[in-house]
C-alpha cells in the first residue's frame, strides 16, 4: 500500500505527542511492508533521531514564514516563486524551528480560519504547491492528515487526486478552546463542513472519539478508534527504588500540562517530616511563551527551600527520556483539562513506573485498560497529594500497579499493535471505494 502521511513539524522546543505517535507511525507501517512517506508541514519535524531521514528531500509546505507572511501581508500573496523558496529554505526554517516559541491560538485566530478555508484562504497557493507534488511525485493509495486543523487541505486533495483521505484526532480542542466564543464556533463550523470530504477518523482513544463526534458532528461510521502505541523496544524495566522517593513530571513544562498543580502537591508533601528525603524530577521541555511560568514555579520551590530536592532535565528526547524515567518511583502529569491520550503514561508503563492522573480526559480509559495506577477525584494539590502519598507510602502497591502497567502496554499499547490497526483501517477505505456505486 502507498501512503502518504501530512505532518505538521512543531520545533524542537518541547515533547511533542503528535509528532511522536506520527513518526513512529510511519515506521511501523514500513516495518509492515508498506510505503510510506512523510510530507512534513510547517516546520521541519522534531523527531527523536536526528540522523533519521524519514521523510529525505521531501520539501517542508505551507513553510511557517511564508504562511504567516500571506496572512498578515495580502500584497506577499503574489510573490514570486524565488522569493517562497527562500523563506521555505531548510536553513531558514531549522532556524525558526530552534526559535518556536508559540503553541498557542490566541493571535493565530484568523490564521487558523483561512487554513481551514483551504482553496478560499489566505494561503491557497502553498495549497496549489502541495497539490502539485503529490500529483508529480506521489500519486498514494490514502493521504492521512495529523489532526484535523488541517482539513483544509482535504478537499482539493481529494479533488484533485481522487485519492481517500484518513484524518487522526488528539487534542484539537486545546488549541480551539482558549479562543474567544465567536472563534470557537466559526472554528468547529469550518471541521465539521470540511469533515465531509475525509474517509475515516481515527482518534486515539474511545473518550476523544465521543468528544469530536459531538464537535464536529461526525457520523460514528467514520469514526475509527486507533489507542498510540510506542516502540517498547528502547524502554528498560526501572527498579523501582523509593531511596529516595521521586516523583516525575514529563510533558510540556506548563499551565496547561499542569505543572504548578504538582510543584504544590510536592510542596504540601515536604511540609510533612516523613517526606524529607522527597524528591521531584522534572522534563519535557517548554516554549518562550511559558518562560515566565517557569521562573515563577522556580521561585516558589526556592522560596519554600526545597529547590535544592527539584531536577530540571533540560534534554528530553529518547535516550534522555529512558535515562529520566529509570530515575523516579511515580510520574504524574496533572492536565488540568485531561488529555485526548497522554504518551507520556505508556513510556512510563514500558518502564515499569505506576502513574497518579486526575478523573478527566482519557485517563480513566488508560488507567482502567491497564490498571497501571491511581486515578484521584477533582485536580487539585491537595487531592493529588493525597493519591501520591497512597504509593509512595507504599512501595509494594506501588509495585504491584507498575508491574500491570508494563504487562498491559505490551499487550494494548505497542506501535506494532497501533500499525496493524491503522492498516485494518486503511484496508477497510480501499475496500468501500471498491464496492459498486462507490
Amino acid at each position: 500500500m502507498k501512503i502518504v502521511h501530512i505532518i505538521p513539524g512543531s520545533g524542537t522546543t518541547f515533547y511533542c505527542q503528535n509528532c511522536m505517535r506520527d513518526n513512529t507511525l510511519v515506521e511501523a507501517l514500513r516495518d509492515l511492508g508498506h510505503d510510506v512517506s512523510i510530507v512534513p508541514m510547517y516546520l521541519p519535524l522534531n523527531i527523536d533521531d536526528p540522523h533519521s531521514k524519514l521523510y529525505g528531500d521531501t520539501p517542508v509546505f505551507y513553510g511557517a514564514i511564508n504562511t504567516y507572511l500571506k496572512q498578515v501581508l495580502p500584497i506577499y500573496r503574489k510573490a514570486p516563486v524565488w522569493v517562497e523558496r527562500l523563506f521555505d529554505s531548510r536553513f531558514l526554517l531549522n532556524i525558526a524551528a530552534h526559535k518556536a516559541g508559540s503553541t498557542s491560538a490566541v493571535g493565530l485566530e484568523d490564521m487558523t480560519i483561512s487554513m481551514l478555508k483551504g482553496e478560499e484562504g489566505n494561503q491557497s497557493t502553498e495549497l496549489e504547491h502541495l497539490v502539485h507534488w503529490l500529483k508529480e511525485h506521489s500519486r498514494p493509495d490514502i493521504i492521512h492528515l495529523s489532526n484535523a486543523l488541517l482539513l483544509g487541505l482535504a478537499g482539493k486533495i481529494k479533488k484533485e487526486l481522487g485519492t481517500p483521505i484518513v484524518c487522526s484526532l488528539q487534542d484539537e480542542n486545546q488549541w480551539i478552546d482558549p479562543m474567544e466564543p465567536e472563534y470557537q464556533e466559526r472554528v468547529w463550523h469550518l471541521m465539521a463542513e470540511k469533515a465531509a470530504d475525509v474517509a475515516s477518523f481515527t482518534p486515539v482513544s474511545n473518550y476523544y472519539a465521543k468528544v469530536m463526534r459531538e464537535k464536529m458532528s461526525v457520523s460514528e461510521t467514520k469514526i475509527d478508534t486507533v489507542h498510540i502505541g510506542i516502540d517498547l523496544s528502547v524502554f528498560v524495566q526501572n527498579d523501582l527504588s523509593f531511596d529516595p522517593p521521586v516523583i516525575g513530571f514529563l510533558s510540556r513544562m506548563n499551565r496547561s500540562q499542569g505543572l504548578d498543580i504538582l510543584v504544590d502537591a510536592f510542596l504540601i508533601l515536604k511540609r510533612q517530616e516523613r517526606f524529607n528525603n522527597l524528591k521531584l524530577y522534572i522534563t519535557g521541555g517548554y516554549t518562550a511563551d511559558d518562560g515566565e511560568f517557569i521562573k515563577h514555579i522556580q521561585g516558589r520551590l526556592k522560596e519554600s527551600n526545597v529547590y535544592a530536592d527539584v531536577r530540571i532535565f533540560h534534554e528530553f528526547d529518547q535516550n534522555h527520556r529512558k535515562e529520566f524515567l529509570k530515575s523516579i518511583s511515580v510520574l504524574s502529569v496533572p492536565v488540568p483539562a485531561g488529555e485526548a491520550f497522554g504518551t507520556y503514561l505508556l513510556e512510563a508503563f514500558a518502564t515499569g513506573i505506576p502513574v497518579v492522573q486526575p478523573d478527566v480526559g482519557a485517563f480513566p480509559e488508560i488507567i482502567e485498560k491497564t490498571g497501571g495506577g491511581v486515578i484521584y477525584k477533582r485536580n487539585t494539590p491537595e487531592n493529588l497529594a493525597d493519591a501520591l502519598e497512597t504509593l509512595l507510602l507504599n512501595p509494594d502497591r506501588a509495585r504491584k500497579y507498575g508491574e500491570s502497567g508494563a504487562k498491559s502496554v505490551h499487550d494494548f499499547f505497542s506501535i506494532q499493535k497501533m500499525a496493524a490497526d491503522m492498516v485494518n483501517v486503511y484496508e477497510k477505505i480501499l475496500s468501500n471505494n471498491l464496492k459498486p456505486g462507490k
